[in-house]
């Protein structure tokens, strides 16, 4: 059993507190936000992800897990310090430390004895020297800093968590190893490996990782445009080459855009990294610009098929930026809910989980439905932007009914060309043929 402090309790902060304690550490998760924490202590979980609920409570009744806005206290009582802090994207892209740094300095202050303190953050290559020099500027015990990038997909979070494909760890320090080694063991009990290596490789890891997923997502989204240029189906195609294991069949599907919290700054973060090292990413810059560009492809759809959008009426499913989330960050929606109403278009959205989070930011301009039937009513046409499950088996015939017109323009290819065929629809989606029946 560890004693671990995890500093921050948003999303990563969260779901690595609960998940230690799941495997019997006694864990405190510190967090600023008075109020947030007082929902915790309550018992609330504050996000949305699957499965975290039942843990949470569980740990929280065994006495495993609890909440503090006490950061002394919690150092005081730990041995293992994790930072989960927010890294906002700068105006040019870099990653925002200041989180960061800031609790290094009061940490260097605050302890009296051996810790390990872990940035578990997303952070540019450097930051754990950064983090170091913050904290030995005040302390005058031993520590040691590791970097342990996280690899989590909202919406499968805990499942990610408690059975890992593997555990980066980037440490120089053997005793902090040992440490380490011990916490991560009960994780990989199935034979996943800990990776051990030095801390800038740790850092760069989580950054590669992400721009490569995010610009297999960018490529395949730009074969899909060109599919449509010349009569390909990308659905023929993807399958195609994911069946070479050279490529692999995850991260193929095109649609509107990748988004969320990790994919649009991390990629952004590794493009202003190495402007400062001199060196200028051309694929990943590339991959910026498309992303962009593709998640106002299904706005560029409805201009070319409706022409003057200016008093049109839209319903729109999906606000999250994936589905099995409340996460709203860089999502396509709102990027298309902004295109539109400055268009002078009217827009009715419902979502499973995100519509609390979008009406903090666009409550004013957008309407919401609290079915995703009642939506339809009235509108010019349907725009799926996330594919939640319960968008894949709609009731057509309501669809058809409660439209002015029976149009669909999808973001994420959720329906069978075939099974569109003969519905009566007209129905554009992604790289594929439209249905004009």
């Amino acid at each position: 059993m560890k004693k671990i402090a995890v500093v921050g309790s948003g999303y990563v902060g969260l779901v690595t507190g609960t998940c230690f304690a799941e495997t019997g550490n006694q864990v405190i998760c510190v967090d600023i936000d008075e109020k947030k924490v007082k929902k915790m202590q309550d018992g609330e979980v504050p996000i949305y992800e699957p499965h975290l609920d039942v843990i949470f409570e569980r740990n929280i009744k065994q006495e495993r897990l609890t909440f503090s806005t006490d950061l002394k206290s919690a150092l005081d009582e730990s041995e293992i310090i994790f930072l989960a802090l927010p890294t906002p994207p700068g105006e040019d892209g870099s990653a925002d430390l200041s989180y960061i740094l800031g609790v290094a300095d009061d940490i260097g202050k605050m302890i009296s004895d051996y810790k390990v303190i872990v940035d578990k953050s997303t952070v540019p290559v450097g930051t754990a020297e950064k983090v170091h020099a913050a904290i030995a500027k005040n302390a005058t015990v031993d520590f040691d800093v590791v970097s342990n990038p996280e690899f989590l997909r909202e919406g499968f979070a805990v499942d990610d968590f408690l059975k890992p494909d593997r555990v980066v760890i980037g440490t120089s320090s053997e005793k902090a190893r040992s440490v380490m080694r011990e916490l991560y063991k009960p994780f990989v009990r199935q034979g996943n490996p800990i990776l051990f290596m030095d801390e800038k490789s740790a850092e760069l890891t989580k950054y590669a990782a992400n721009s490569f997923l995010a610009t297999k997502i960018t490529f395949m989204n730009e074969i899909a445009n060109f599919c449509e240029r010349v009569g390909a189906d990308v659905d023929a195609v993807r399958i195609g080459i994911g069946s070479d294991t050279r490529i692999g069949k995850r991260f193929l599907f095109p649609g509107i855009g990748y988004g969320g919290s990790c994919f649009p700054k991390d990629v952004q973060a590794l493009v202003k990294s190495g402007n400062e090292a001199d060196y200028k990413f051309e694929i990943i810059d590339a991959v910026l610009r498309v992303n962009n560009i593709q998640k106002l492809r299904l706005v560029e759809k409805l201009k070319n098929h409706f022409g003057e959008l200016k008093g049109k009426s839209f319903a729109l499913w999906g606000l999250a930026f994936k589905p099995d989330t409340d996460d709203i960050r860089e999502a396509p929606a709102l990027y298309i809910i902004d295109a539109l109403t400055s268009a002078g278009a009217t827009i009715t959205a419902f979502d499973p989980e995100a519509m609390e989070n979008v009406k903090e930011q666009k409550g004013d301009i957008v309407e919401f439905s609290s079915n995703q039937y009642d939506a339809l009513d009235g509108k010019d046409a349907l725009i799926i932007a996330t594919e939640w499950g319960a968008f894949r088996n709609p009731d057509f015939n309501q669809i058809k009914s409660r439209l002015n017109q029976p149009k669909i323009f999808d973001g994420r290819n959720l329906f069978e060309l075939e099974e569109m065929k003969g519905k009566g629809f007209y129905y554009e989606s992604i790289g594929r043929e439209t249905i004009t029946n």
